[in-house]
């Protein structure tokens, strides 16, 4: 396999508390990657700096064989990386297939609005009700994100991603606040997006789809890396378990 991202040293800290103490990681072009480990561990600090989000006290991101360390997080949009929040946002002020429009706008211009323009607003609307009729959001289209349950404005989180033609998909907790059925869903999702060519990165809390779905695990603890390797192995291993629960 190909390394597509990787991480070196990485290193920050908020008021004097680490919140990253050497985290160094590869990811493999076409892999389900998923980033686990107790409450504080470091996992979206982790994934945000390799976003663009925040810029490491010390170490190095590199996306590909370039350094993108200094890059921020729309350059890095361009080289090919989707990032989506635990806490979605949607503008609500438009429906649901102009917010991927939109996105897709992002990322081919430099002002998103051009895709709701009269020249582009076909091609840009055809690419994103395809997005959403991949993702299980086509007959919600015309609505607004208002309208939809969480699951499906997860979804949406999602779309507005892959309208950027992300050759790495950064997911913060996709999975968080849905219902078991609805979460089984998404993780479902996320599974075959990576079956499709797209390399994914997931940060989450739900063991039990985790390690149904995801090729490999990292597991972070205080802000580096405790454990890495198939999901049946890691977890099997002592130290993981009193990470998460105290006691081997």
């Amino acid at each position: 396999m190909n390394t597509l991202a990787r991480v070196e040293d990485l290193h920050i800290s908020f008021g004097g508390v680490a919140a990253a103490s050497g985290i160094s990681l590869t990811v493999e072009q076409g892999e389900f990657l998923a980033l686990i480990g107790p409450n504080g561990a470091g996992k979206t600090t982790a994934l945000r700096m390799v976003a663009g989000l925040l810029r490491p006290d010390r170490g190095r991101v590199f996306f590909g064989e370039r350094d993108v360390t200094n890059l921020p997080a729309h350059a890095r949009v361009r080289l090919g990386l989707g990032f989506t929040h635990q806490i979605v946002r949607p503008f609500y002020g438009f429906t649901t297939v102009e917010n991927v429009m939109l996105a897709a706008g992002h990322h081919q211009t430099e002002s998103p609005w051009r895709a709701l323009a009269s020249r582009s607003r076909a091609a840009a609307r055809e690419k994103a009700q395809a997005i959403l009729e991949r993702i299980g959001l086509g007959a919600q289209a015309g609505q607004s994100p208002r309208a939809l349950p969480l699951g499906q404005r997860k979804r949406l989180e999602v779309a507005r991603a892959l309208a950027l033609d992300p050759k790495l998909l950064l997911l913060d907790e996709p999975l968080a606040g849905l219902s078991s059925h609805e979460a089984t869903t998404m993780a479902d999702l996320v599974r075959a997006l990576s079956g499709q060519g797209i390399t994914v990165v997931l940060v989450e809390h739900n063991l039990g789809e985790v390690l149904r779905v995801a090729d490999r695990l990292v597991v972070l603890d205080a802000g580096k890396v405790l454990a890495e390797g198939l999901p049946k192995d890691v977890m099997a291993r002592p130290d993981v378990r009193q990470a998460y629960t105290g006691v081997i």
